[in-house]
Parts: structure tokens; C-alpha cells; sequence
């Protein structure tokens, strides 16, 4: 029997922007990953920043998706400094505190003179470049996932390597659909039939809900925020639908590894 285990683990330090691949994660119950979307762009037009702002819907934040060209910035949070840093390529944008108000200030200007430079998808929820805020704090309490309820996403690497193939690619990045997990040893869309069950990572207890149905997200460029790959057309031509990947809500906390188990 092939060995089902924990290939690649991302998250998104801040919702909308680029992944961060990491070797081990925290998820609580009812929560999701700790850092994952831990921090936004919010839209000052849109309501009242602050650095505890609660969940918010996507039509308030910054967000690659529609905002295609943010992908271009590389986004890393630096957890030993509490740091967050923006590249553009291999130059060095910004990097600032995330728990001064000085350096969540200048963050906040950073990207809001960014977003000038860009060009808003056309079915953009919010397609003003008006300014943007840093929401968010570096300790567990603010995530804003696509769902208020806690969240995490995996994805079979077979399944990546079959629309790969079917498309005529290489390979297809994963981090076009942002998923948390890389799970390998499962069949192509293996990851579907874990829908209505529970499922153990590491040290963690999850409950697989849903399939994930994709947005024009996919076809952007992770490195480049070109729509450079049709995906989101394709795949239905292909396999019949616009399915890639499962949610699963945590229920029991803990840990998990690059190469730990699921099963």
C-alpha cells in the first residue's frame, strides 16, 4: 500500500497575497492554521481598520483575485522579528514590523501606492485603488479565510499532475490554488473522496466538508500575475467540472509536518 503523507505545507501570511511554504504548522480548533491569513489589506472606504479587525468578506480586502498582479510581490512573514517583507522579483521592497504603528503605517502606504500601479480584474468587488490599512495581528486571534469558519484546504499532488497533463503543461504550480496541504500518495481527485469524513494529519483531527470550486484565480501566474494558463476553462472541457482540492475544518489541534502521515 502507498504511503498517504504530507507533501508541501503553505500559508498565506496575508490574505490575497503570495504563499509561504513552511516545514511544520500549529492549527487550533474551529480556527485553522495559525498565521495563515492572519493578516489583510482592508479597504479604508469600506469600514474602519484596526489591528483586531474581525473576519471580513473579500469585496473589502486587497486581493490577488482581483488584483491579478499582486502575485508579483513576493510576501514573507518573518515570525522570529514579528516582520513582514514584500519583493518585488529579487528587489527588496519593504520590510516592517507588523507590531509598531509606525512600520504598519508604512506598510499600509506601500501597497496602497502599489495598487496604483495595477490594473483591476474586470469582475473586481472592489476595483477603486483607493487606500488600503494593515488589519491583523501576529498572535492567533485574526484569520480571514475565504469563510468565517475555521478553515484548511488540501489538494492531491496527483490531481495537479493530471490537469498538468491534461493541459499540456510541465506541471501546474500548486500555489495557483492556494491550498494549506500538498497531500501525495493519493489517485488523481483521491482528495474528493475524503468529503464527509475525518481525517488524521499529524497530530491533528480534521473534517473533510467540501470540494473547492475555483474561481479565474488559477489561471494567474504565481510568480508573475500574468493570466498566462486558461485553467478555469479548460478543466471543465476536461474533466467535467471546476473542482480542485477539499475544505476541512479542524476539530482537534495540534501539529502538523512536511512527510507526516494522513489517513
Amino acid at each position: 500500500m502507498v504511503a498517504i503523507e504530507v507533501g508541501t505545507i503553505f500559508i498565506h501570511p496575508v490574505k490575497g497575497f503570495t504563499p509561504q511554504s513552511c516545514d511544520r504548522v500549529e492549527l487550533r480548533r474551529n480556527f485553522g492554521i495559525v498565521g495563515d491569513r492572519a493578516f489583510a489589506f482592508m479597504f479604508v472606504d469600506t469600514g474602519t481598520p484596526q489591528a483586531q479587525t474581525p473576519w471580513l468578506p473579500k469585496k473589502q480586502l486587497a486581493v490577488q483575485n482581483d488584483w491579478a498582479e499582486l502575485a508579483a510581490l513576493t510576501c514573507r512573514y518573518h515570525a522570529d522579528r514579528r516582520e513582514l517583507e514584500l519583493r518585488l522579483g529579487d528587489t527588496l521592497m519593504i520590510v516592517e514590523s507588523v507590531v509598531t504603528q509606525e512600520g504598519r503605517d508604512r506598510l499600509s502606504r506601500f501597497v496602497t501606492d502599489y495598487l496604483q500601479t495595477l490594473t483591476p480584474s474586470p469582475a473586481a468587488r472592489h476595483p477603486q485603488a483607493t487606500p488600503v490599512r494593515l488589519i491583523g495581528t501576529a498572535t492567533g486571534e485574526t484569520r480571514y479565510q475565504d469563510r468565517e469558519q475555521g478553515q484548511v484546504s488540501l489538494v492531491s499532488q496527483a490531481t495537479l499532475e493530471a490537469i498538468a497533463m491534461g493541459v499540456g503543461q510541465p506541471q501546474v504550480d500548486a500555489r495557483r490554488f492556494r491550498p494549506n496541504f500538498v497531500v501525495r500518495g493519493l489517485p488523481p481527485w483521491g482528495e474528493f473522496d475524503w468529503v464527509g469524513r475525518q481525517l488524521t494529519l499529524g497530530s491533528v483531527t480534521v473534517e473533510v466538508v467540501a470540494r473547492i470550486g475555483r474561481c479565474s484565480n488559477i489561471d494567474v501566474n504565481p510568480d508573475t500575475g500574468d493570466r498566462d494558463l486558461s485553467l478555469l476553462a479548460q478543466l471543465p472541457k476536461l474533466f467535467q467540472h471546476c473542482q480542485v482540492g477539499v475544505i476541512a475544518k479542524v476539530l482537534d489541534g495540534g501539529t502538523v509536518g512536511v512527510g507526516d502521515s494522513c489517513f
